[in-house]
């Protein structure tokens, strides 16, 4: 299961930090290699929802945080 899923009454209270944005890009790395491997849409789909729900989530934090967003891109 994806690192970015926490249950209702946790949401907002995680601190974001660099391990866990690492273990997300890693985990986008991998199911992106076995969405390639498998490369038929009924067995990728699990992987995509996992995917999104973890694009999701990086696009939160940096709608959270606009002005470190920003710094990270330099």
């Amino acid at each position: 299961m994806s690192v970015a899923f926490v249950l209702d009454w946790l949401r907002g209270k995680a601190e974001v930090n660099q391990e866990t944005i690492q273990q997300l890009l890693e985990e986008n790395d991998q199911l992106i290699r076995c969405m390639v491997e498998y490369g038929r849409v009924n067995e990728c789909v699990q992987y995509q929802h996992v995917l999104h729900r973890n694009l999701i989530y990086f696009v939160t934090i940096a709608d959270a945080n606009p002005t470190s967003a920003s710094k990270a891109m330099e």
